[in-house]
């Protein structure tokens, strides 16, 4: 009989020791588990109002990610969420990309948005959404979103890390300092649209 009581006894004092959150300490150091916990926390730390105003889309891809990471919402460091607003304009594109530490959830919340990944078997997927659809893209896979409307789109994502990481193919390729006749030989571009590239995207 003392068995039992004292394991459940034991059970209810370490539940109460359990810390409920971590909010980001963005002065302190990050490592890859996020950021050290915050000593003194308000009300203020669980709320962002980051995600109100529209992205800027007047650049190259005529889109606009707007992030709640951990970095910039220091309340989900630690909790295995987080949320970013994508502005799209007419003719907006957010390039093949993929998330190396999460998954994500699509909410189209205005206009029309082609999506769509590539699995690991090369199979492609993609669906034209509409207001209010939803769209998932599995961890680590390449995907992309294209305003496929004629009024600008806007949506919302979510994923399964405060901090899910990002690499874009073509800035990848032809925005870094990778040489040209490494990729012509593993893209089977010519050489002449590999410059063109990097001189669009800024690489060397």
């Amino acid at each position: 009989m003392f068995i039992p009581i004292f394991f459940i006894l034991s059970f209810l004092f370490s539940s109460t020791n359990a810390a409920d959150f971590c909010v980001g300490d963005l002065n302190g150091p990050v490592g890859p588990a996020g950021y050290s916990c915050k000593k003194t926390v308000t009300v203020n730390d669980f709320v962002y109002s980051g995600l109100a105003a529209t992205g800027n889309t007047s650049n190259l891809i005529k889109a606009a990610v707007t992030p709640a990471f951990s970095a910039q919402f220091p309340g989900v460091n630690g909790l295995g969420i987080s949320i970013a607003r994508l502005d799209l304009a007419v003719g907006g594109v957010i390039p093949m990309h993929t998330h190396p530490g999460a998954s994500e959830v699509l909410v189209v919340i205005q206009g029309t948005i082609c999506a769509g990944f590539i699995s690991s078997a090369n199979k492609v997927y993609f669906k034209s959404l509409n207001k209010g659809d939803i769209m998932v893209f599995p961890q680590g896979l390449l995907h992309f979103q294209i305003n496929a409307g004629k009024t600008q789109s806007l949506a919302f994502v979510s994923f399964s890390s405060p901090d899910p990481g990002l690499q874009i193919l073509d800035f990848a390729l032809f925005a870094s300092d990778l040489p040209t006749d490494i990729i012509e030989e593993t893209t089977f571009l010519d050489a002449a649209q590999i410059k063109k590239l990097k001189g669009v995207l800024g690489g060397t």
